[in-house]
Parts: C-alpha cells; structure tokens; sequence
C-alpha cells in the first residue's frame, strides 16, 4: 500500500465517523429540543430558533455535507453500508438518553442492520478514488 492510497483510506475513514455522528447526534439534539406539538405552519420556523434544534440542523448540515464529500471519492456500495451503523446509534441514544423503548422486533432489526455492517465493512477494504483514479 502506498502512502496516497494509505492517507486515502485514512481520509475515508475519518470522514465516515464524521458522517455517522453529525447524523447521530443531529437528529439527537433536533429530537430534545422539538416541541412536543406544533400546531401550525409557522410553529416549525419557530422551533428551528430553539437552541437544541438549531444545533441539531447544524449538525444535519455538517452531515450532509461530509457525506457528500465521503461520496465523492469513496465507493456508494461501501458507504451507504458503513454509515448506515448511524441507524444503531441513533436506537441507543433514543433508548439511553430520551428513554424511548424499543421492542425485541426493533432490537432484531439493530442486529441485523450491525451484522451487514460487519459483512461489508470487513470483507474488503474501501475502494476510494484519489488523483490516480482520473488520470
């Protein structure tokens, strides 16, 4: 492995775990600072003025944005399945923090969502395209 194709794979990574917490605790924090009814249109302009929220939108902006980045030089196939381990946290969180329940069916899910993660993950390491792969 070279260097490049090291520092890529470096990249690549750091960049996934950015994407799997800015998604994870974005929608965390938009999730604690939501009113618990909104009664009309402009009652959603004015929660997006709530601290927790805002906070949470700015992280879903950082997610995004990462995410694009991530896209733009790493494989979809590897990607979609790496992130979507944002889905687990997210169940965590909810259960531990906002002490939410969740079913055995749900659990089931978790699991299988880890299990594919785990499949993917490390049954080949990233195909990530630097300046080598436009030349």
């Amino acid at each position: 492995m070279t260097s490049d194709s090291a520092r890529l794979r470096i990249k690549t990574w750091i960049c996934a775990t950015v994407v799997v917490f800015a998604n994870v605790f974005g929608n965390f924090f938009m999730k604690k600072g939501m009113p618990a009814e909104l009664p009309n249109p402009l009652s959603y302009i004015a929660a997006l003025f709530q601290p927790w929220v805002a906070l949470g939108v700015a992280l879903l902006i950082l997610w995004m944005l990462s995410r694009m980045a991530l896209l733009s030089w790493a494989d979809l196939s590897y990607v979609l399945p790496v992130t979507s381990v944002g889905y687990v946290l997210v169940a965590l969180a909810g259960r531990f923090f906002l002490h939410e329940q969740i079913s055995a069916k749900r659990w089931a899910g978790i699991a299988l969502i880890v299990a594919g993660v785990a499949l993917v993950g490390g049954a080949s390491p990233p195909r990530t395209h630097g300046e080598e792969a436009s030349r």
